[in-house]
C-alpha cells in the first residue's frame, strides 16, 4: 500500500499520485529562463518541436523489455562552482574551477570559454586561463549550500531525490497532471527556483533516469516511448552523467574506456548486445550501464519524505500554579502526542514544550530525544520531560538567576515533536542498547537542567578558531545548537596537532626559566632567549625534559584589539605535557595533553 502525502489546501505541492482531474493551468513555454544573460554553454529552457505532444495520463509506453519511469531532472549547471564562488566571494564573471589539488574537478561557463576542461592538470589550466581562480573542493559545502535548492524544489512537488549536489530526481507523472501539464510543470520549477534561491536550472523530462538527465542538459521535455531513439545517438561516455559517486564514476569510465577499445561507440551499440552476456563480463557495473544505455531503471527515484511537526495543546483554565495539576494536564497531552506519532509511523529528534502565563510570558524549551541511551519515545518519557520542565518554570525554590521572572500561574500548555521522521528512518547502535549507568546519568542530566534550565547545564564542542581556547564552544546540553565558527575554514596559524585534551576555564599564570634561572624571553624573530629548563607553578618547580615550537600568533592586526601571542610545548619530569602562551613577556598555561 502506498501512502500518499496530503496537500494542505493552497498547496502548490503535488505528489506522483495527484488526481487526473486536476485543473490544468494556462500552457506556456517550457520552464523558461529568468530574463537575463544565459551561461555559457547552457541552453535557454524551452519546448522541443517534439515535446508539443501533451502528455496523457495514459501509461508511459517502454523499451521492449525495458522498464522505466517517468522521471523529470531539475540539473543546476556547474554546481561545484557555483557554490565554491559563493563561498568564497569571487564576482560571476570572473573564470573560476573547482580542483582537487590535482586536476580540475568543475569549471564555470567563463572558464569553459578560455579552454579549461574538467580533468585537466592545475597547471595546464592556468596556462590555458591565466586569470583562473582556483578554488578547492568541499563536498560539504555543495551538500549543504544545495538544501535551499531542494526545499525550493519541495514547494511544487512533494517527494525528491537528491542524485548529487547540483541534480534533483523527481516522479512526473502525478507532478505533471496537477500542474496541468509537463510543460508548466518545467516553467514552474525553473522559476520557483530563481525566485527563491537565486539560481537558474534546467529541466528535463523523459522516460527513465538516463534520458531524462541528458534531456535536462539540453532543456528538453522527451514524448514518452522516444527514449531508445533519443539515447541510441550518444556516445558511450554519457552514462558518467547517471554515475552519482566518485566510485561509480571511476568504475564506469574504466569500462567506457575498455568497451570503445573493443569497438563500441554509441549506447546503441551497448543495447544491442545481451544482457546476460554483459553482466556475465563485466559485473554489477556493466550490467547496470547496459540498462541505462536501453533506457531502462533499476528503480524509480528514492522520494524523500516531508514530515511536518506534530503538536497538541490545551487551555488550563483555570489557571495552574501547582506543579502536580500541571503535570496531570501534561500527561494527558503526552498519551495523546504519543498516539499521533504512533498513528503516523514516526519519530521525533526533538521535543518542544511550551506554555503562556498568566502575566503573558512565553516560555519554551526544546529537548533532545534522538539518543539511543533512552530506549525510544514513550507517553512517560514526554511526561516526566515535560513535569521537569513545569518544576523549573513553576517551583518558587527552584534555582533562578538574576533577571529571572518569578513564578507566574500557567493558561496554556502545549507539547510539540519536532524533526519528525519516517519510523525506521534511523540507523540504531551497532553494539547494541546502552547500559543502565547510561540511561540513569541521563536521566538525572536532564532533571538538572530541567531545574537549572537549558542553560544550566552546558557540553563542550569544538568551533573553528586557531588557539585551543577559541576552538572550544559551550552549548546547552543536549541541543544541537551549530558552532558559530566552521571548522573546516581556513585558520592560518592555528596550532598544530594533536590538539590539547583539557582547556582550563582560566589561564593560570607560570614562569618558564632556562638552565640559569632567568626568564625565557622570546623576540620578533621567534629566537629564545635560552632553552626552556625549569617551570614555575602554583605547585612547585617542575624541570623541563622537552620542549617545542615558538609558533607565533598575530589576530586582528588592524585594529585596536590587535594581539600578539606565541605558543610552546613542554614535557614535564611527571611526563605532564603542556601547552605555554606568552603575551607581552608574561607565560601561562593553556592547555593540557594527554
Amino acid at each position: 500500500m502506498t501512502t500518499v502525502p496530503t496537500v494542505p489546501p493552497g498547496d502548490a505541492r503535488a505528489t506522483d499520485a495527484s488526481p487526473a482531474d486536476a485543473s490544468p493551468a494556462d500552457a506556456r513555454p517550457t520552464g523558461a529562463h529568468p530574463a537575463g544573460p544565459h551561461p555559457a554553454g547552457t541552453q535557454p529552457t524551452g519546448a522541443h518541436p517534439a515535446a508539443a505532444t501533451s502528455t496523457s495520463a495514459a501509461a508511459t509506453r517502454h523499451v521492449p523489455g525495458a522498464s522505466a519511469h517517468r522521471t523529470a531532472v531539475v540539473w543546476v549547471p556547474d554546481w561545484p562552482v557555483v557554490a565554491a564562488m559563493r563561498a568564497a566571494e569571487v564576482p560571476a564573471q570572473q573564470p573560476a574551477a573547482v580542483h582537487d589539488g590535482r586536476r580540475i574537478v568543475a569549471s564555470s561557463a567563463p572558464a569553459r570559454s578560455q579552454g579549461v576542461r574538467r580533468g585537466m592538470r592545475l597547471r595546464t589550466a592556468q596556462e590555458c586561463c591565466p586569470e583562473l581562480e582556483l578554488l578547492p573542493v568541499d563536498d560539504a559545502r555543495d551538500t549543504r549550500d544545495f538544501e535551499p535548492v531542494a526545499v525550493a524544489v519541495e514547494t511544487l512537488v512533494a517527494g525528491l531525490e537528491i542524485a548529487r549536489p547540483g541534480l534533483i530526481l523527481l516522479p512526473a507523472l502525478g507532478a505533471s497532471r496537477y500542474h496541468g501539464s509537463e510543460e508548466e510543470l518545467a516553467r514552474r520549477l525553473v522559476e520557483t527556483v530563481a525566485e527563491r534561491t537565486g539560481n537558474e536550472s534546467q529541466v528535463g523530462i523523459a522516460d527513465g533516469i538516463l534520458a531524462s538527465l541528458l534531456a535536462a542538459r539540453t532543456a528538453l521535455l522527451l514524448p514518452p516511448g522516444q527514449t531508445a531513439q533519443f539515447l541510441a545517438t550518444h556516445p558511450l561516455d554519457a552514462l558518467l552523467h547517471a554515475a552519482t559517486s566518485p566510485d561509480a564514476v571511476d568504475e564506469t569510465r574504466e569500462l567506457v574506456h575498455l568497451w570503445t577499445r573493443l569497438g563500441l561507440r554509441t549506447l546503441a551499440d551497448l543495447s544491442a548486445l545481451a544482457e546476460a552476456d554483459v553482466h556475465t563480463r563485466f559485473g554489477e557495473r556493466g550490467r547496470w550501464a547496459h540498462r541505462m544505455a536501453r533506457g531502462a531503471d533499476l528503480r524509480p527515484p528514492a522520494r524523500r519524505r516531508i514530515e511536518p511537526d506534530i503538536g497538541v495543546e490545551t487551555a488550563l483554565d483555570p489557571p495552574v500554579e501547582r506543579v502536580d495539576t500541571a503535570a496531570f494536564v501534561a500527561r494527558s497531552l503526552a498519551e495523546d502526542l504519543y498516539a499521533l506519532v504512533l498513528e503516523r509511523s514516526v519519530t521525533c529528534s526533538r521535543l518542544r514544550i511550551s506554555a503562556h502565563t498568566e502575566s503573558g510570558l512565553a516560555l519554551s524549551r526544546t529537548w533532545r530525544t534522538d539518543d539511543g541511551a533512552l530506549g525510544g519515545l514513550s507517553a512517560a518519557r514526554i511526561t516526566d520531560r515535560v513535569r521537569w520542565q513545569l518544576e523549573g518554570w513553576l517551583s518558587a525554590t527552584g534555582v533562578r538567576g538574576e533577571g529571572d521572572p518569578e513564578p507566574s500561574p500557567l493558561v496554556r500548555l502545549a507539547i510539540t515533536a519536532e524533526g519528525v521522521v519516517a519510523a525506521g528512518a534511523q540507523q540504531g547502535r551497532l553494539w547494541g542498547a546502552a547500559s543502565g549507568d547510561e540511561l540513569r546519568a541521563r536521566r538525572v542530566t536532564e532533571r538538572v537542567q530541567g531545574i537549572l534550565g537549558g542553560d544550566g547545564v552546558l557540553s563542550a564542542t569544538l568551533q573553528g578558531g586557531r588557539s585551543a581556547r577559541d576552538q572550544v564552544h559551550l552549548v546547552p546540553w543536549g541541543d544541537a545548537h551549530p558552532a558559530p565558527r566552521a571548522l573546516d575554514r581556513p585558520w592560518p596559524g592555528q596550532l598544530p596537532q594533536p590538539a590539547p585534551a583539557t582547556v582550563p576555564a582560566e589561564p593560570a599564570d607560570v614562569t618558564l626559566l632556562d638552565a640559569q634561572g632567568e626568564p625565557v624571553l622570546v623576540n620578533v624573530r621567534l629566537a629564545t632567549s635560552g632553552e626552556p629548563a625549569v617551570l614555575v607553578t602554583a605547585s612547585g618547580r617542575h624541570r623541563v625534559t622537552g620542549w617545542a615550537g615558538p609558533w607565533p600568533l598575530a589576530e586582528r592586526w588592524w585594529g585596536e584589539t590587535a594581539q600578539r601571542r606565541v605558543y610552546v610545548q613542554v614535557v614535564l619530569d611527571d611526563d605532564t605535557a603542556l601547552l605555554l602562551a606568552c603575551t607581552g613577556g608574561q607565560w601561562t598555561c593553556e592547555a593540557l595533553y594527554d
